[in-house]
């Protein structure tokens, strides 16, 4: 990566922002000040013409600074130079070529990678070296003897000598006590399995139960995820979150279970259980709140109808239902997840008018808390768009 590289990126920037702007009219001009439905209207343009997209995290790192210090990787360089009408990064580079500079065919192979591969192959293990030296054959000529010349003078006789290898047998020595020799041992065994019993007393004697939650009006597991709140004397509280669908599972050795159960479209549940007659496995009914699933539906129903005649009365029908629904001082926040961006504030119309504007972002929208007034009226509302790898989790 060279400086050339940042500053054709901020080109580029530039360019995707001009692109964007032939069509759209976000709130800010400078796409460095996008935020919000801004940045998921850029991201649905993306999608329909350069069929790719970046992610919300991506967006801040590398729009909302400027200029930047490091560059993307090459798959979103070639994304983002597609949507502003060029063939790929390489072809952005070319034609927006700096006094002097040289583009190389290659260049697409990142610096980074080549210094990735030259440390690869240095940190290779070398193979020992060895010489294989050819061997060397001696020939011996054998010797003309005539077996019937035999010389006996002077010939050594060897004789053979008997050795005897003489074995000592000594006494074995008597055996000793058994017990007495291994007596240590046992004893050192016996405190080990004490000391095991007291260290893991609470999982041996411990009990596990399982609770599953359903829908007191439909019969089905709750479409939440659920908050469980264990309360326990003279200690701080245990949190758990459970998935919808899923089973709580605890395992305790007290007497006595007290808990909290809550989840945004229901009605929050304290249940008190004495363990001693308890079943080990237990349905739990949750009441639902029918106003806030209402609301959640409206927010998330698909409004694409026919022909645009139809998809107009449908978006002025979901409008209508939500102004009902919302009261006009409710208090709405989007959660992202970034360290640039933490949370927004929207407005009543500012949230229908997100809601009712068919994006497929809309399919990953989850609310994380709603509130009411004792009019009914929804007073409060916490909400997240959330990414493709977080909805596969």
């Amino acid at each position: 990566m060279t400086d050339l590289d940042l500053l054709h990126f901020e080109q580029l920037k530039k360019d995707v922002q001009g692109q964007y702007l032939k069509e759209y009219t976000p709130s800010q001009d400078d796409i460095s000040k996008w935020k919000g439905i801004d940045i998921i209207y850029f991201q649905e343009d993306l999608r329909k013409k350069a069929k790719g997209n970046i992610s919300e995290k991506s967006f801040y790192t590398y729009f909302k600074t400027s200029p930047v210090t490091k560059l993307p990787r090459i798959d979103m360089l070639n994304l983002l130079s597609i949507y502003a009408g060029y063939n790929s990064w390489y072809d952005f580079k070319k034609q927006h070529l700096f006094a002097g500079e040289l583009l190389q065919e290659n260049e697409n192979f990142e610096d980074e990678d080549l210094e990735e591969l030259e440390k690869t192959v240095s940190e290779a293990p070398e193979l020992p070296k060895i010489e294989l030296q050819p061997k060397k054959v001696e020939i011996r000529t054998p010797e003309n003897t005539d077996l019937q010349k035999s010389n006996t003078e002077n010939q050594q006789i060897t004789q053979n000598k008997t050795i005897t290898n003489e074995i000592e047998i000594s006494d074995i020595p008597p055996k000793k006590n058994f017990f007495k020799k291994n007596a240590w041992a046992l004893v050192t065994s016996v405190l080990i399995t004490i000391t095991g019993l007291l260290g893991f007393k609470d999982v041996l004697f411990s009990k596990t139960y399982k609770y599953c939650f359903i829908d007191k009006d439909r019969g089905v597991s709750v479409i939440n995820t659920l908050e469980i709140m264990v309360v326990k004397e003279n200690e701080s509280p245990l949190m758990y979150k459970i998935k919808p669908g899923e089973c709580f599972y605890y395992s305790t050795k007290d007497k006595n279970l007290k808990m909290r159960i809550s989840a945004p479209f229901y009605e929050p549940l304290e249940v008190n259980r004495n363990l001693e007659n308890a079943p080990e496995e237990e349905k739990i009914e949750l009441k639902p709140d029918d106003y806030k699933m209402a609301v959640y539906y409206f927010s998330i129903k698909d409004i694409k109808g026919g022909n645009p005649d139809e998809q107009v009365a449908l978006i002025k029908q979901k409008r209508n239902q939500l102004e009902n629904l919302i009261s006009n001082n409710a208090v709405i926040y989007q959660v992202y997840d970034n360290d640039t961006y933490g949370i927004e504030r929207l407005d009543k119309q500012k949230y229908i008018t997100l809601v009712t504007t068919p994006t497929t972002s809309l399919k990953n929208l989850n609310v994380i808390e709603m509130k009411k007034d004792t009019k009914g009226k929804i007073v409060s509302i916490k909400f997240k768009i959330a990414t493709t790898d977080e909805k596969n989790k």
